[in-house]
């Protein structure tokens, strides 16, 4: 993940793609984004079946509405 100061400097980037436009977010909302126990939860000795569990099924879900 690339971080820009502003969204002027991303698109200035020489290596932008407006296709990625949507992701342009602020480092707040990434920040809320991986605070989501998909995430959090990966250093779980069973996060494969943390995944599969329906705590995890509904971390996922909610993970997926909350993407840009």
């Amino acid at each position: 993940m690339n971080l820009f100061r502003s969204e002027e400097h991303a698109r200035n980037w020489d290596g932008f793609e407006a296709a990625m436009e949507r992701t342009l977010l602020p480092v707040s909302r990434w920040a809320e984004i991986f605070s989501n126990p998909f995430f959090r939860e990966r250093g779980r000795s069973d996060y494969i079946s943390f995944t599969r569990s329906e705590a995890g099924q509904a971390a996922f879900v909610a993970l997926r509405s909350s993407m840009p």
